[in-house]
């Protein structure tokens, strides 16, 4: 039976390293649906009760919290990125380019 699409974007989430980020749009082109990365963003909207899916490393295409909003309480995607050493000032990765993590393309 194949997996379904959420479960392959929640499978690339977990493997991202500790201290990096990955952008939607990586994710969806790692699964081979790269104009799928709206569908990444729903996928990463209802994993809120799945504890093991890291969903505050998943950022837009230029290190932006777009996805904060979904987090209980306005800085906690912030404050969890920060507890890895990754800085954010108004919303924005600093250094991004040296945070990303670039998904492997999944068979």
């Amino acid at each position: 039976m194949e997996t379904n699409f959420f479960e392959r974007v929640y499978d690339v989430v977990r493997q991202i390293p500790y201290g990096k980020v990955t952008s939607y749009g990586a994710i969806a082109k790692a699964l081979g649906t790269a104009r799928s990365a709206r569908m990444v963003g729903w996928a990463m909207n209802a994993s809120h009760n799945l504890e093991d899916v890291p969903a505050h490393r998943v950022v837009n295409r230029k290190g932006l919290l777009t996805g904060k909003h979904h987090f209980n309480g306005t800085t906690l995607m912030q404050q969890l990125l920060e507890n890895e050493g990754i800085k954010v000032v108004e919303n924005q990765i600093i250094d991004f380019e040296n945070h990303f993590w670039q998904p492997e393309i999944c068979k």
